[in-house]
């Protein structure tokens, strides 16, 4: 994949802060998502004080989760870890991943947040920014807002509120299992995230895109340690 370079990584933490609020306000929220042909998932891995990370993209069909490309990059990040800014530690080397694809996605989900964000500017927002196609949160964890507790069958949902705005949604992805935390990143409406959440969903908790390129980094990390 071809994509323009966005800022300059080389931040201090008070200047990473600073630029996600000056790029919050450029991420689209409202559009919903007209074509859905081929998703992509994408997961990384590190120890928290280690600068080496694994990250994986993985393209599958739509329809039947058949998976059409994967790549993966082993690297490392100097950027120390803040919780609010995950997305400076680790977006560098997934954006690596994406500049290696040669199949080009109508959307992807992140293992992380999206809107749902003090700043509303988490790993999904910013990295849709650097991508320019539509990117969405699908988080095991709850960074900030309040909600109720959905219904206990996969697909019941409730809605994810900070301060009264609407951030996200709770959503069950499989029956009596904990809820995934979807919000939108860049290019898609949230009706349109669930919806690709659901459908990527191959009877386990996290949707088949995210899953295999946690299985794919997993690998990596344990083909790595051998060597």
């Amino acid at each position: 994949m071809n994509f323009k370079p966005l800022h300059s990584w080389d931040l201090t933490p008070r200047e990473a802060i600073a630029l996600q609020k000056k790029l919050a306000v450029r991420i689209d929220v409202d559009r919903p998502l007209k074509r859905c042909e081929l998703v992509a998932g994408t997961d990384c891995s590190y120890n928290r004080w280690s600068p080496k990370f694994y990250a994986a993209v993985v393209v599958m069909r739509a329809d039947d989760c058949t998976i059409v490309e994967t790549q993966g990059v082993i690297g490392e990040s100097p950027f120390p870890y803040i919780p609010g800014l995950l997305s400076f530690r680790e977006a560098p080397i997934v954006l690596q991943a994406f500049a290696k694809l040669k199949t080009r996605p109508d959307v992807v989900m992140f293992d992380g947040q999206g809107y749902a964000h003090p700043r509303r500017f988490g790993l999904a927002c910013h990295i849709g920014l650097w991508l320019g196609i539509p990117c969405f949160g699908c988080a095991k964890t709850r960074l900030t807002g309040e909600h109720d507790e959905p219904g206990p069958n996969a697909g019941d949902s409730t809605p994810l509120v900070d301060n009264g705005e609407l951030i996200g949604c709770v959503l069950r992805t499989k029956n009596k299992t904990k809820p995934l935390y979807v919000s939108v990143g860049h290019r898609i409406d949230l009706a349109s995230a669930v919806k690709v959440t659901l459908a990527n969903c191959r009877g386990y908790r996290i949707p088949e895109a995210t899953r295999q390129a946690h299985l794919e980094v997993n690998r990596m990390r344990l083909s790595d340690g051998k060597e």
